[in-house]
């Protein structure tokens, strides 16, 4: 709100009370009380005897420093923001580059330098850096002696290269030259804390030498209010299986309600739902440990992750006096046994005596699953719908389950459940009038529900093409109706399905892209900005690969020439995944 304009009675001139209105009247909060403060501190240093006012000391000048992140799900961004934050405390301009948008020669001209890296897969960078960091690990990188940098690496002890990005970037980073000045920190799930602490240190090891009468006072013009990023409860009011009793697969259709008001979503956004542990699973855990104790029980359902198998857990075991999994370590085959294995068949096939404290410890907090949002506030109101698939497969001759997808599927209505919001600004919707192109085979059709409502209610202008796909055309139509009603209304411009099992030789949703590859490219010809959801080790690579095949077989260029309208397409923010 801005402030009530300056009074003609004020001691100014006319033309003074227009310039104070003008810096006044739109000022923040935050803008108002620094200008207060600051006046208040000039009245401080007033010689009172004289009734002059003491010249105020030079500012400090602020010492720069660029905080690079690679980002995929937003944590890494999140810290990004957390260490400028930090750092104008301690006399820093902090800069905050995405790694997507890195211009890789200006490196060399960078004095202080904090990298936050997350590893998405299999040791893969996150999908919009795949460029960047490509170039980085080239021969085009530019030296960068002189430079002072740390690394924080995030990822996943599920998996086996974890933190691989982080890693090979900070070693990158020493071979062209630069200077460590922090170690590397290499993160799990449950990043906050070693994140903090690394954060502290690593500004205070970077930090200008401030003199003693010097005074930084930190204020971040930029802020913006944020929507709520606290835990809620929500009450399941509707649960819908949208796939036929005959399908081989269940996908559910969860519709919430909040006591207040829903979280401040956008289409594009996604929901941190936090999961309990199946019972069952857990009693068959402990009877297998041979424990006995029902606080680590309620523990283990609520708040543990009870099936991930890694090697940090393994290598845990092995502390435990196991000689046979100290014998897998040792060999080199530990990576390779635990693919397919949960922590249960470690216990099981590798037996050792073990009391609460010890199995606690092979285990590390249950992280939430977040799920994009399936509807737009402009059409539901207080309202946030999700679409989750129900995970189920055998390994090693056991039955296996997903534990969040099987938390939520069993959720009747009534049943409550932990949420928080999670803001996907990489993943939104373009101005009204630009057409769009959205491929989201199975659940990845989630966010393209919300983008069609939010569409609707807006009266867009822009046109709109969706690519369906799944198993069965009968049995597997996620949303078929409403998808019916959208191109009766004009909502949808076009739909693209493909069904993989409906035929002998298997259809998906790239397939069709490449049928309608002259229509497409026109679109993206014309503006019009491609999103992906969905699978991310096969689906969105190939639908990727089949877009630069159809830039070379439409435009008539070479590979290299369709790769980079390819890449140009992502640079500009028109190729946007959101993928899992």
């Amino acid at each position: 709100m801005s402030a009530a304009p300056i009074p003609k009675t004020a001691p100014f001139g006319d033309d003074e009370i227009e310039s104070l209105n003008r810096v006044v009247g739109p000022a923040t909060a935050v803008q108002r009380a620094w200008l207060a403060g600051f006046l208040a501190g000039l009245d401080a240093q007033a010689d009172v005897a004289g009734g002059l006012i003491a010249p105020a000391a030079a500012p400090q000048k602020a010492e720069p420093l660029t905080v690079l992140y690679a980002t995929e799900s937003g944590n890494s961004e999140k810290l990004a923001a957390d260490v400028a934050k930090s750092a104008r405390k301690l006399g820093f301009k902090p800069m905050l580059v995405d790694m997507a948008d890195l211009d890789l020669a200006s490196l060399k001209d960078v004095k202080r330098l904090i990298v936050i890296a997350a590893t998405w897969g299999e040791g893969e960078p996150p999908g919009r850096t795949v460029h960047a960091y490509k170039t980085l690990m080239s021969g085009a990188a530019p030296r960068l002696d002189g430079v002072e940098f740390g690394v924080l690496a995030l990822g996943d002890t599920a998996y086996a290269e974890f933190c691989a990005i982080g890693k090979t970037i900070d070693a990158r980073l020493e071979a062209l030259g630069a200077k460590r000045v922090a170690e590397r920190v290499d993160c799990d799930l449950d990043f906050a804390a070693p994140a903090a602490k690394w954060i502290e240190g690593t500004l205070k090891v970077l930090a200008p030498e401030a003199k003693p009468d010097d005074k930084v006072i930190a204020v971040d013009f930029s802020a913006k209010a944020s929507p709520n990023l606290d835990v809620v409860e929500a009450e399941v009011t509707e649960t819908i299986n949208l796939n036929s009793s005959r399908s081989d697969k269940e996908t559910y259709h969860l519709e919430l309600t909040f006591d207040g008001p829903a979280p401040a979503y956008k289409p594009g956004d996604s929901l941190d739902l936090f999961a309990e542990n199946d019972p069952a699973y857990v009693d068959a855990l402990l009877q297998s440990a041979r424990v006995s104790d029902p606080a680590l029980r309620a523990d283990f359902i609520k708040g543990r992750d009870v099936t991930t198998l890694s090697l940090k857990t393994v290598e845990t075991y092995a502390g435990f006096g196991q000689r046979y999994v100290r014998e897998l370590l040792d060999a080199g085959t530990a990576k390779t046994w635990i693919v397919g294995h949960q922590l249960i068949d470690l216990i099981q096939e590798f037996p050792v005596a073990l009391d609460a404290e010890k199995l606690r410890a092979l285990t590390r907090p249950l992280a939430p699953r977040a799920y994009s949002i399936a509807s737009s506030r402009a059409e539901v109101g207080d309202e946030a719908h999700l679409l989750i698939s129900k995970v189920g497969y055998t390994t090693h001759n056991r039955a296996r389950k997903g534990v969040a997808s099987n938390h939520a599927a069993g959720l009747k209505k009534g049943a409550r459940v932990r949420v928080k919001l999670k803001p996907n600004k990489h993943f939104a919707l373009p101005a009204p009038e630009r057409d769009i192109i959205m491929v989201g085979p199975g659940t990845g059709v989630a966010p393209f529900r919300a983008f069609v409502q939010e569409r609707r209610a807006a009266k867009a202008k822009g046109r709109n093409w969706l690519f369906f796909g799944d198993r069965q055309f009968t049995h597997d139509f996620l949303y078929q109706t409403e998808w019916q009603d959208a191109l009766k209304d004009g909502t949808l411009t076009r739909m693209d399905v493909a069904f993989s099992r409906d035929t002998p030789e298997k259809v998906y949703v790239q397939h069709r892209i490449w049928e309608k590859r002259a229509d497409v490219v026109a679109w993206l010809d014309g503006g019009a900005a491609l999103y992906v959801c969905g699978d991310a080790k096969q689906m969105a690579k190939d639908v990727r690969a089949t877009l630069v095949r159809a830039y070379a077989d439409v435009k008539g260029v070479s590979a290299e020439a369709a790769e980079e309208a390819v890449t140009a397409l992502e640079r500009d923010k028109r190729y946007q995944q959101d993928v899992y």
